[in-house]
């Protein structure tokens, strides 16, 4: 199997400031790790190009993206109080989101079987009309919505497991049965969305899945929901294409999170991810960064990810064996997950 990344130096020029924990440090350790010798020549670079304003106009309005643009050369101006721009950050935005669609293009045409977009800015808390939360484009949405326009393809699944809610994403397709959406996330949290009860509306209702977890999880608690939630949902949902909102925030030693998933973790749940996609959409899966903000997990992290896209797992054979003892916390979040959400799926393990 062959799996693509997307890098390109010029996402590094997106500058916020020194204090800011989404710097272009987060991809320095990225490419730095792909340079190393278990990992160099191992994976096909997919070459990033601009998205069009028609293609970003896929999920934000026309007055967004000209605000967005008008950034373009300044020295700094300030979206929200989280999120940053600098001369670059236009540019880095419309390549993130390139990467992204290019990335689907190259996997729908079966060149490459996976592939991971290791872009920034960020994107699953940006609006249709603002950005928030250090994102400026909303990389996988318009992905989402790209794969259903230019590819027809009718049902796509976009998996959030950063630790932050991707209310932006969930907004774009809320009412929309074309795209289920599944998030797992600190609750309450920032952006304080995603409770149990946001399911969707109109034909869209039940197509939005919401974990809300109070912190402190770790691999077994994930393996579980991704097991008992995740993959019947998406096996009757039966997803023509698979995206990842993969923020790697949740790592044990996160600044900003309180989770407690390792890199051992992050490879089971790409594992599990990629049973679905086998068995549902011929394999075909796309990553898009998000956050995580201690480099050395960053690093490992993303390295364990891209493991086992490659089919060159770290885990031991007794470590792909998925039946964890679960907790009872996490237990009464899956029983109320599952009796939201009985009327629109079957959780037969459950």
């Amino acid at each position: 199997m062959k799996t693509g990344i997307v890098k390109d130096a010029r996402y590094l020029e997106h500058i916020t400031p020194d204090y800011h924990p989404e710097n272009h440090h987060r991809l320095e350790v990225i490419y730095g790790m792909l340079n190393e010798g278990d990992m160099a020549g191992r994976f096909v670079e997919v070459m990033p190009r601009f998205a069009t304003n028609e293609e970003i106009g896929l999920i934000h309005t026309p007055g967004y993206i000209a605000r967005v643009s008008a950034t373009a050369d300044k020295p700094h101006t300030m979206l929200d109080p989280d999120t940053h721009t600098s001369p670059k950050s236009y540019d880095a935005a419309k390549l993130a989101v390139g990467g992204v669609l290019e990335s689907i293009d190259r996997v729908i045409a079966s060149e490459i079987g996976n592939c991971f977009a290791l872009v920034r800015p960020p994107g699953h808390h940006a609006e249709a009309s603002r950005g928030m939360g250090f994102c400026l484009f909303n990389n996988v949405a318009i992905g989402a919505r790209y794969a259903i326009e230019r590819h027809s393809l009718e049902r796509i699944l976009i998996v959030d497991w950063d630790i932050h809610h991707g209310n932006g994403t969930q907004n774009a397709f809320y009412d929309d049965p074309r795209v289920l959406y599944f998030s797992t996330h600190q609750f309450p949290y920032y952006p304080g969305t995603g409770g149990f009860d946001e399911t969707g509306t109109g034909e869209g209702e039940g197509f939005t899945v919401n974990v809300p977890l109070s912190g402190g999880q770790g691999d077994s608690d994930y393996i579980q929901i991704f097991e008992r939630i995740l993959k019947p949902v998406s096996l009757q949902f039966k997803p023509r294409l698979v995206l990842v909102s993969a923020g790697f925030d949740t790592y044990f030693r996160d600044p900003l999170g309180s989770m407690n998933v390792t890199p051992k973790g992050f490879a089971r749940l790409t594992r599990l991810l990629l049973d679905i996609a086998d068995q549902s959409c011929q394999g075909r899966v796309v990553f898009a960064l998000e956050g995580g903000y201690d480099l050395e997990g960053l690093k490992e992290s993303v390295k364990a990810v891209l493991k086992e896209l490659r089919g060159e797992s770290i885990l031991a054979e007794e470590e792909m064996n998925f039946e964890d003892v679960s907790s009872l916390s996490i237990d009464l979040v899956l029983d109320r997950v599952a009796g939201i959400h009985k009327g629109f799926w079957e959780f037969v393990t459950v």
